[in-house]
């Protein structure tokens, strides 16, 4: 037996098939009724309550830019109703994103979540940092990397 907690292994089976595999399908299995974005700065979804079709509407968007992106769970720790994963992502800039056409480049981020579980754990909601700026940064130098080649005139 090796005495992992039943939502840590539920929240990776999540991360993998939802986030990873994009399976909007899976959603049902996994959320509450009402998923409540706690804190997420710089997410459009922040502070917003979404059912089904909204979780679904957001996990659908969030891809879009990156649909190869993957998560490598670093560490799960399990408290009372929560989990929390410490992780590292990545993807390929493949579909363009406010401000920013895709350039195929491969971007990555850390971030740290708190997942919150119902009584009958189900996902009810996060809260959640990640390393939104250096994405950010990430974007520009690989935009001012296709201005240069495209001003070049080779």
């Amino acid at each position: 037996m090796d005495g992992q907690h039943p939502r840590k292994a539920r929240l990776a089976s999540f991360l993998h098939e939802v986030w990873d595999e994009g399976r909007a399908e899976a959603v049902a299995r996994y959320l509450a009724p009402s998923y409540t974005i706690h804190h997420d700065p710089g997410d459009p979804w922040d502070g917003k309550i979404l059912d089904m079709d909204g979780f679904r509407d957001r996990l659908v968007q969030s891809r879009a830019a990156f649909p190869d992106q993957r998560f490598d769970i670093q560490r799960l720790f399990a408290e009372d109703e929560a989990v929390v994963a410490t992780w590292l992502w990545q993807g390929t800039h493949r579909g363009d994103l406010p401000g920013f056409p895709a350039t195929g480049q491969h971007i990555r981020m850390s971030g740290a979540t708190a997942y919150f579980f119902d009584a009958e754990d189900r996902l009810s909601g996060h809260w959640q940092i990640t390393d939104r700026l250096g994405v950010y940064q990430q974007l520009m130098a690989g935009r001012a990397s296709a201005s240069a080649k495209s001003g070049s005139g080779a």
